[in-house]
């Protein structure tokens, strides 16, 4: 049996795969700063006796960079399939079989990814100070907070974190409909692609 618009899935996975590498690209720079912050505020506790100190709010500021960076990786990892698997026992199965467990597991990720983003979402709009009660109500974000949730010592917003992991769990979740389309596809055709 043939596989579901195939032009149309090597077409969408190709842009899908630009993307998602800009996104664990960015990720990775957000990390690697981060672990430059994290190395300069610790030479900098050392040398407390000569003056300097460590970086203030480092640690706010690690905490929502590795988030950041956390959901940015995601899209990527599970559109090359990164994701950690145990094949032990499946990997004596037929391909139909190997195939319609990875479309299962596709499928599971794809629940859990759309649960992930709707909580993300609702935490997000419990913080966005923004937009009017009937404009909040039709985004789900609940009543408008009394004052912004700030970090407790550079004082940043702790929603900018939010947006910004919001954008990448909604590609997790188009790259994880996506992955379903591609599983389904596969298993139709009876076989996985081999540079998946």
């Amino acid at each position: 049996m043939a596989s579901l618009a195939p032009l149309a899935l090597g077409k969408v996975e190709t842009h899908l795969e630009r993307l998602t590498r800009w996104f664990a690209y960015f990720g990775g720079v957000v990390l690697t700063l981060m672990g430059l912050l994290t190395v300069v505020s610790i030479i900098g506790r050392a040398l407390i006796p000569l003056g300097l100190g460590p970086v203030p709010g480092d640690f706010e500021l690690v905490e929502i960079g590795c988030a950041v960076a956390i959901f940015s990786f995601l899209p990527y990892c599970h559109l090359k399939r990164g994701h950690v698997t145990v094949d032990i026992l499946v990997d004596r199965f037929p391909s139909r079989i190997r195939t319609f467990l990875g479309l299962v597991g596709d499928v599971l990720i794809m629940l859990v990814s759309i649960v992930i983003a709707w909580r993300l979402w609702l935490g997000m709009g419990e913080r966005i100070p923004f937009f009017e009660q009937s404009t909040r109500d039709v985004l789900g974000f609940g009543y408008k907070p009394f004052s912004v949730e700030t970090t407790f010592i550079l004082g940043l917003p702790v929603w900018y974190g939010y947006v910004l992991s919001m954008i990448a769990a909604l590609l997790f979740v188009v790259t994880c409909l996506f992955a379903v389309w591609r599983s389904l596809s596969w298993t139709l055709e009876g076989r996985e692609a081999a540079n998946a």
